[in-house]
């Protein structure tokens, strides 16, 4: 029997990435991507500093809902 693949949603890898980057970072985490957004931005990197936006505003979402911690 063959199963179906799963695939991850574009939303839900964001969701990953951001409860990723607390367990990376802990309290560093929003200033990191702040910092990497910075970064990013510098380089022109349009695509990379919307990614990282999200990240970053699902991490406030998860820590200020006290989902993460």
């Amino acid at each position: 029997m063959v199963r179906p693949r799963r695939t991850v949603t574009p939303d839900q890898e964001r969701w990953a990435e951001a409860i990723a980057m607390h367990r990376m970072h802990g309290d560093r985490a929003v200033p990191w991507l702040a910092e990497r957004v910075g970064e990013l931005a510098l380089i022109g990197d349009e695509a990379g500093v919307g990614r990282f936006r999200e990240i970053a505003w699902r991490l406030e979402q998860l820590t200020t809902q006290g989902s993460v911690e």
